[in-house]
């Protein structure tokens, strides 16, 4: 338990100028993403304007994580995303650190809260 809440959710953007995700550009989140031990692939998608699916990992193989529609938040998005290991939805809120990697941190309606880090991997 302790692990998934060091190290949660899921997805954000790749930044312009100074490795800073660029405000309202969730396409930068397009590519192939590690997460302890899954691989997360985003793509463009009509839904939500992109996708999020678990290539790989111990579990939940097949599961889209992205809930809803990100929304841009100053240089951060918003939205709901699944928990890779659990299928959780949590509210959440990503950010780029730099452009191969973004963090995430959320919580559940029932307050279980997570954070993590997703490194870039093509």
């Amino acid at each position: 338990m302790k692990k998934m809440i060091n190290a949660c959710v899921i997805v954000a953007a790749l930044g312009g100028a100074n490795n800073v995700m660029a405000k309202n550009d969730v396409l930068n989140m397009v590519g192939t993403w590690k997460w302890e031990g899954f691989t997360i692939k985003v793509a463009k998608c009509d839904a939500t304007e992109i996708c999020a699916e678990v290539v790989s990992g111990p579990k939940n193989v097949g599961m889209q994580m992205i809930k809803t529609k990100l929304a841009a938040a100053g240089d951060n998005f918003v939205g709901k995303v699944a928990h890779p290991q659990t299928g959780d939805t949590y509210n959440s809120k990503l950010s780029m650190l730099n452009s191969d990697t973004w963090h995430i941190d959320g919580c559940t309606d029932s307050n279980v809260c997570a954070s993590g880090d997703f490194t870039r991997v093509k």
